[in-house]
C-alpha cells in the first residue's frame, strides 16, 4: 500500500488523478530500474511516499539521488514513490528482488492502488533476455512495446507514427505447432503477469522493453529511457542522447566501488 511521507506536503496525497504511473520491472540487467533512476534524477522528482509490501526483499540504503552532503544521509528503502505534478507524473521505484511466489500478490496490491489513486495509465519499463529471441525478434531494433486494449484505443495510432515495433508473440510449441502463438518475455520478471492482469482489469498499461544481456547495462538503460522519451517527452530534445539525462550519484557504486562513508 502507499504510505505518504511528510515532506511531500499536499502532493503526498494518495490521489494521483490523471497522473501517469511509471515503474520498472525487476528484470534482466535491472534495465528498467536504471532507466527509472535517470527519470527521477533528471526531473529532480520529490519523494512523496513509500510502497509498503511484504513481497519484496527488505533493504535500506543511503539516498541514491544525493546532491550534497546534507541529503546524502537520508535513507531509502525497497519501494519508494516520487511525484512531479507539473508533468502529471508519479514514479514507483523498486530496488530489491521479489520474494519467491510473491509476484501475484504484488500485482494485485499494485493494481488496486492504481485504481484507488486514480492514475490514468501505467508505463512499465522492462527487459528480456536477448539470447532467447526468435528469428523475427532478431530483426531491427531491440526495443519493443505492448499496450493493453484500453490504452491501444488511446495511443495506438501514435505508436504507429513513431514506427515502434510491438512485442511479437512466439510459437507456444516451436517446431511442433507454430500456429499457436503466446506472449513470452523471458527474464522479464513480473512483466507478463502485470500486463495480462491489467488487460483483464481494464487498466491502461504500456510495457516498454529492451532485449539485452547481463553485464554493464547502463547503455541499455539510456536506450530504454530515450525510447520512453520519444513518447512522453519528459525532457525536450530534438535528438535523444545520453547527455540530456542526469546520472544519479548512486551509480558510482554500480561496479564495486567502496561504500559511501555517510552510510555509516
Amino acid at each position: 500500500m502507499f504510505v505518504p511521507c511528510d515532506r511531500g506536503g499536499g502532493s503526498a496525497s494518495s490521489d494521483f488523478k490523471g497522473f501517469t504511473l511509471l515503474m520498472p520491472a525487476v528484470s534482466v540487467g535491472n534495465v528498467g530500474q536504471l532507466a527509472t533512476d535517470l527519470v527521477i534524477s533528471t526531473l529532480n522528482m520529490t519523494k512523496v511516499g513509500y510502497f509498503y509490501t511484504d513481497c519484496l526483499v527488505p533493504m535500506v540504503g543511503n539516498n541514491p539521488y544525493a546532491t550534497a552532503e546534507e541529503n546524502s544521509m537520508e535513507l531509502s528503502i525497497n519501494a519508494e514513490v516520487y511525484s512531479l505534478p507539473s508533468k502529471k507524473l508519479v514514479v514507483l521505484q523498486i530496488r530489491s528482488p521479489f520474494i519467491k511466489n510473491k509476484y501475484r500478490p504484488f500485482c494485485q496490491t499494485l493494481l488496486s492502488w492504481v485504481k484507488s489513486s486514480k492514475c490514468a495509465r501505467v508505463v512499465l519499463l522492462s527487459s528480456s533476455h536477448a539470447y532467447q529471441r526468435d528469428d523475427e525478434q532478431l530483426l531491427g531494433t531491440p526495443l519493443r512495446y505492448l499496450l493493453t486494449p484500453d490504452l491501444e484505443k488511446a495511443v495506438g495510432g501514435l505508436m504507429q507514427e513513431l514506427n515502434w515495433k510491438e512485442m511479437e508473440k512466439v510459437a507456444a510449441y516451436p517446431r511442433i505447432n507454430d500456429t499457436e502463438k503466446v506472449l513470452h518475455i523471458p527474464g522479464g520478471g513480473i512483466t507478463k503477469l502485470l500486463f495480462t492482469e491489467s488487460c483483464s482489469k481494464g487498466i491502461q498499461m504500456a510495457v516498454l522493453l529492451k532485449f539485452c544481456s547481463e553485464g554493464d547495462n547502463i547503455p541499455d538503460a539510456f536506450a530504454l529511457v530515450n525510447y520512453l522519451n520519444e513518447w512522453l517527452q519528459l525532457v525536450k530534445s530534438e535528438v535523444n542522447t545520453s547527455s540530456q539525462w542526469k546520472i544519479p550519484s548512486s551509480w558510482r557504486l554500480l561496479f564495486g566501488n567502496g561504500l559511501p562513508p555517510a552510510l555509516f
